[in-house]
């Protein structure tokens, strides 16, 4: 199977679900439909590892090519070799800001002598039986994705995604707005002009560039500005707008049956 981290080498087309909701069967629907990777957010949810672990168990049980990738709370290295333990393709991180952020990433990714993660025999060394395996293999197939959030972000995303063992880059479009005093204005000029400015950043390091969209309408949008790669839609946005569209049509139905009982 073509790992992730090749995929963003080599593909122009990946895509990604988010998900927020802890329950393994929402993950396992979600890979059901063919996703590249689903986003496991532990940033801004109460998921705690255990939940993680059993979500990407959910995503395994399909046997599709979809991996999952976790967003940490920050660049914490105990926290992502805790992540990295479950035996997931990889992380993302936000907020960072220059080029020794990322590379601080990277290494907490990385066994010695090229980083600092702890060693051990946890779901990524199937608990043991393929320790020596993983450990030498894990370098070359561990997916990093950095977000940029910031002014700072902003100004050094060249440097950033020039780092050796940065795979993508992550453009966080709601804090990005927030400090750019836009926030939430997605088709603000500075918005727009700063995501231009990080999407050349990644051609001119070959590195590929992406974002979340929630609603669908802006998917073109976000295509026609070169993004290598989107995240699209949210577990429970998805569900509150299905949930909105059918008591809609219920209540339309329902209208129109007591308009033709009244003629």
């Amino acid at each position: 199977m073509t790992t992730l981290k090749q995929r963003f080498a080599s593909e122009s087309d990946v895509v990604g679900a988010w998900l927020s909701i802890g329950h393994p069967t929402v993950a396992e629907v979600t890979a059901s439909q063919g996703f590249d990777f689903v986003l496991v957010d532990t940033e801004h949810t109460p998921l705690g590892l255990e939940t993680v672990e059993n979500m990407s168990r959910g995503v395994d049980a399909v046997e599709g090519e979809t991996e999952t990738v976790v967003r940490v709370p920050s660049a914490d290295p105990v926290r992502i070799k805790r992540v990295l333990d479950i035996g997931v393709a990889g992380i993302m991180v936000p907020m960072v800001e220059t080029a020794s952020d990322a590379r601080q990433v990277v290494e907490a990714t990385r066994y010695p002598p090229n980083g600092i993660r702890g060693v051990a025999s946890g779901r990524a060394a199937e608990y043991g039986d393929e320790f020596k395996q993983y450990v030498e293999s894990a370098d070359d197939s561990i997916t990093v994705v950095v977000q940029i959030e910031t002014q700072t972000g902003l100004d050094n995303a060249a440097d950033i995604a020039a780092v050796d063992g940065v795979d993508a880059v992550f453009v966080g479009p709601a804090d990005l707005s927030a400090n750019l005093g836009v926030f939430a204005e997605w088709e603000n000029d500075r918005l727009n002009e700063a995501i231009d400015r990080v999407v050349a950043a990644g051609e001119r390091t070959d590195v590929p560039v992406g974002t979340f969209v929630v609603d669908p309408d802006d998917i073109e949008m976000r295509v026609d500005q070169g993004f290598d790669y989107l995240i699209v839609g949210k577990d429970t946005s998805h569900l509150s707008s299905a949930n909105e569209a059918v008591r809609e049509r219920y209540e339309a139905a329902k209208r129109g049956t007591t308009s033709v009982a009244e003629d």
